[in-house]
């Protein structure tokens, strides 16, 4: 992990952070979405403050993530939810840890005391990285929607800070 370090998301990231985006949803087990946003809508739907991209020794971006809000209600602006992707050549190295890190860290910092994510029950390896980063298992929808012709169950997955009370 060395050579991976993470710095806030930019402007000028777009295109590599929407090519992860279409790979992760290419394989299937990432989201109901099937085409990446254009950066116009990822970038009025997500959190300024809450972005980050993890980049090689050459400076190319190899993962991001990034929170949207769970609701405009008052009440929930301590609540988000994430969304975390690594370049398939990037897989396996602890770049989702090392951006999930940074993202509690800064979340935190803020005062956010809950961040929140579904999984597809299949992808075995963000249902692993979320337990080992705090995450616990609040339930599973069944059935929760039509994904590639067939219904998916979604593993709903909440962290809660302990230092934000």
């Amino acid at each position: 992990m060395a050579d991976i370090t993470v710095r806030p998301l930019r402007d000028d990231d777009a295109e590599r952070v929407l090519a992860i985006y279409q790979a992760g949803l290419d394989a299937g087990n990432a989201s109901f979405e099937t085409t990446a946003p254009t950066w116009r809508a990822f970038d009025a739907a997500k959190l300024p403050e809450h972005r980050f991209v993890a980049v090689d020794g050459n400076g190319t971006v190899v993962g991001w993530i990034a929170v949207a809000p769970t609701s405009g209600r008052t009440v929930y602006a301590g609540v988000v939810e994430h969304s975390v992707y690594v370049d398939p050549a990037a897989q396996g190295r602890g770049v989702a840890r090392l951006l999930l890190d940074t993202l509690i860290a800064s979340t935190e910092a803020a005062g956010i005391w809950t961040i929140q994510s579904g999984v597809f029950p299949e992808n075995a390896a963000s249902l692993t990285l979320h337990e080992r980063a705090g995450f616990r298992v609040i339930g599973v929808r069944e059935r929760v929607g039509r994904h590639h012709g067939r219904w998916r169950d979604v593993v709903l997955l909440e962290r809660r800070s302990p230092v934000v009370t």
